[in-house]
């Protein structure tokens, strides 16, 4: 049984682009989804897609994003966690790298990026910071 499956797909993805891979594979769910559909619009990956593997249960592939033979992504990691669930109000919000990374909400309107959540200025969950 996995206790953090948020982490899980984001262990996988920096594993991915440490080994220079062009894709990683990845249990699929609506949550993990939503985080990719960021992730995408964010432009830090190239996209993802879900199919069904031979046991009949739902995968993601998803395609890692180089830029001059370099990771896009140079550091993701977990902020909320299964022991310890961190909340935020967009006024409580830090700004990553000065702008330059972007944290990621589980928000009452939907999973979505900080900027996009000050626009919608609604605060919630913080999933994950990326840079």
């Amino acid at each position: 049984m996995m206790t953090d499956p948020i982490g899980d797909m984001l262990t996988r993805i920096r594993n991915g682009q440490r080994a220079h891979k062009a894709a990683v594979n990845s249990p699929a769910s609506k949550l993990r989804a939503n985080l990719l559909d960021v992730l995408q619009r964010e432009g830090y990956i190239r996209g993802y897609t879900q199919f069904e593997e031979d046991s009949g249960k739902p995968e993601l592939s998803i395609e890692l994003k180089y830029h001059e033979g370099e990771p896009v992504i140079r550091e993701i990691s977990r902020v909320s966690k299964p022991g310890r669930r961190v909340y935020s109000s967009i006024k409580d919000l830090p700004t990553i790298y000065n702008g330059l990374g972007i944290s990621i909400l589980s928000t009452p309107q939907g999973v979505m990026s900080d900027s996009e959540a000050r626009v919608a200025n609604v605060g919630g969950e913080v999933l994950c910071r990326v840079f």
